[in-house]
Parts: C-alpha cells; sequence; structure tokens
C-alpha cells in the first residue's frame, strides 16, 4: 500500500459523506488445476478508495471484467470481501453480520441490469415492490398497501398496474418497478448497476431523466456503474474509472470530460458515439490493441502499460500510485505532468 492510499484509509468519516470506501479488496481463489499447482487467486478488485456524498451520483465506468460491477457489490456487502473498509455513514458495513447487517439493508438498495430477470415471473407486480416492507417488517399491512400505491405513481405507473406481471410491462415499465421496489424501504443509497443497458435508446432517457428527478426529490445518494460514457455524463457529479480492479482516474464530471488525463480514460472518452460527424470521429478514434492482463498474475507496475500507446519503459517497472494531480483530480499515470497549473494528459486523440 502507498503512503498516498495509507492517507486516504486513515481519515476520518468525512462530513457529508454517505459511503465511504478504503482500500477494498475482493479476491476470488480458483480451484488447483493440477495436484501440485500452485493456487491462483483471481484479484477482481484491488485496492479501490472513494466517496459518494449525500445526494450526489458517483459514477464507475470501465470495459468488461474491470471489477466495477464487482465493487458496487462488495461495497453493499453482497459479495465477499477480501480486505479494506466500508462505511455507510457512521457504521462500518465492513464489520456487521448476520441480523444487524440484515437491518441495515434498508439504508441502501440496488437497481439491477436486466429489468425482467430480476423480477419473479410468477410474482404480480405489486408484490414485487412490496416485498421489501415485508421482508423489513416496515408498517402496518395497510400502510405497506398504501407505500407500494405510492410508489407506483411515483416512477410513473399507475396503482391499478400492481396486478399485473412481469410480462405485461414493457422493459422501460419492468425497469421502473425494480427502481420502485429499491425506494421500497426509503433507502439512502441506490446502486445502479447498468440500469439502462438493455433499453432502447429512447426508453433510456426517461430512466436516466426518472433517476434524477428521484434523487432531487428524495435526497438520493446513487453509486452508478456503466460502460456507457455518454450515459455517465448525463447523471454523474463525479466520476471514477477502473481497469484491471484499480480506479485510475478520479474527478469531478466537469474536469474529467473536458480534460481526461489517464490514456485509458482517453481511450474511452474517443470510443463515444456523436449524431454529427460520425466518420470524422471514427477516425480520431483510439484503438488499443491486444487483451488486459489476467486478474490472476497482475503486472507489478501501471496495468494499463502492455496496451498504452505511450507507455515507457518505467511504467511497467514500478507501481503507480494514485495521485491527486490537481484538487478533486486524482490520477494512476506517471506521465501526466502540469503545465502553468494545468495538467496535460499524454494521450490525445489525433485529429481527423
Amino acid at each position: 500500500m502507498t503512503m498516498q492510499d495509507a492517507r486516504q484509509i486513515s481519515a476520518a468519516a468525512t462530513p457529508g459523506v454517505l459511503l465511504s470506501v478504503r482500500d477494498l479488496q475482493v479476491h476470488f481463489p480458483r480451484a488447483r488445476s493440477g495436484w501440485f499447482a500452485p493456487p491462483e487467486v483471481v484479484k477482481a478488485v484491488d485496492g479501490v478508495s472513494f466517496d459518494v456524498p449525500r445526494g450526489k451520483t458517483l459514477a464507475i465506468v470501465g470495459e468488461s471484467g474491470s471489477g466495477k460491477t464487482t465493487t458496487a457489490l462488495a461495497a453493499m456487502r453482497l459479495s465477499p470481501i477480501t480486505g479494506g473498509q466500508i462505511r455507510l455513514g457512521d457504521t462500518d458495513l465492513g464489520a456487521l453480520d448476520g441480523e444487524a447487517l440484515r437491518l441495515q439493508r434498508r439504508r441502501m438498495q440496488i437497481v439491477f441490469q436486466d429489468p425482467y430477470s430480476s423480477l419473479n415471473p410468477r410474482e404480480r407486480a405489486g408484490a414485487a415492490v412490496r416485498a421489501p416492507l415485508d421482508l423489513m417488517s416496515v408498517g402496518t399491512p395497510a400502510q405497506r398497501s398504501e407505500r407500494v400505491a405510492e410508489l407506483f405513481t411515483a416512477v410513473g405507473l399507475r396503482p391499478e398496474q400492481q396486478r399485473l406481471f412481469p410480462h405485461q410491462f414493457s422493459g422501460g415499465q419492468r425497469q421502473r418497478i425494480n427502481i420502485a421496489r429499491a425506494l421500497a424501504t426509503n433507502p439512502e443509497l441506490v446502486v445502479c448497476d447498468e440500469p439502462v443497458s438493455a433499453l432502447d435508446i429512447a426508453i433510456r432517457a426517461q430512466i436516466l431523466n426518472l433517476l434524477a428527478r428521484l434523487q432531487r426529490e428524495l435526497g438520493l445518494a446513487y453509486l452508478f456503474i456503466s460502460h456507457d460514457m455518454a450515459v455517465v455524463e448525463h447523471i454523474c457529479d463525479d466520476i471514477a474509472v477502473m481497469y484491471l480492479g484499480q480506479i485510475v482516474e478520479r474527478a469531478p464530471r466537469r474536469a474529467f470530460f473536458g480534460n481526461p488525463l489517464h490514456p485509458y480514460s482517453v481511450a474511452l472518452m474517443s470510443a463515444v458515439p456523436t449524431v454529427h460527424g460520425g466518420r470524422r470521429h471514427a477516425a480520431r478514434r483510439i484503438k488499443l490493441t491486444g487483451d488486459p492482463p489476467s486478474p490472476i498474475d497482475p503486472p507489478i507496475g501501471c496495468r494499463f502499460a502492455a496496451r498504452c500507446p505511450v507507455a515507457e519503459p518505467a511504467c511497467a517497472a514500478e507501481p503507480q500510485p494514485l495521485r491527486e494531480v490537481v484538487p478533486g483530480h486524482w490520477v494512476r499515470c506517471r506521465r501526466v505532468d502540469l503545465a502553468d497549473g494545468v495538467p496535460q494528459a499524454p494521450l490525445r486523440a489525433p485529429q481527423a
């Protein structure tokens, strides 16, 4: 662990921060490939730290296999934790188990990617939304029924639709049901795991606008997982980019989209589709070669070095700390420099 990371971990809970994650590690042991083969461990998440302020949205982005979903599940204690600290307000979630942990689940809920598979096809929509209230023994039966009707209205559904089954709804309506279910216990934190990736483009905007409205009205904090930079730009306040189990860049939305610094972030941004100038934009796209290294045996140095167009020998020779180049903007790249106080990215998308 670097001195910079240690400083982050030792910091006390920051006022206004709802979810605080410090040096989170999630390692999965693999079965031996032979009698005499050494044990293998998949380092899915390997030293991740971030904060989610109350009423704000932190987006975690990255390609498949980067560890972003595992990070979110571990933050909710839905995935086993190898090391690190997770705090929800003043509560140390990592120290809880059993009934104590179950009671904290009222404060944090999740919206999954697939709006159909996350619903029981044999359970009516109203029962699905009511289930958390029954499990947590929230209110009286009459109050629960009233709460479900309120939630249907809040997410843009009619209360009489409670009697319908999931297959009788469209994809966007099913996701509204999932959102209503997540809000049933009045949580403070909602994890959104690719909540619009399975929806049509037109429906995505409706769901994103719904999430933004609910955040304003209820003061929710979102941990938003996505691989779509255009979606993230629409909803997030801060952004963290993950690559092979580590955060390689973290910054406020405006600073990140105005000046992405890490070469991996620049490559992701160059792949965002645009309505106008499609061919010119495609010509400027940075095409990465090769595959990410194995999470079983990650490189000693920068984990992106083997695919980075501007890597130097020193990049692969030693670990790169996540450093704050300007206030609030953190990057894990030794080649990022300052010029007149402005951070300079070592890689830029070529001009068409």
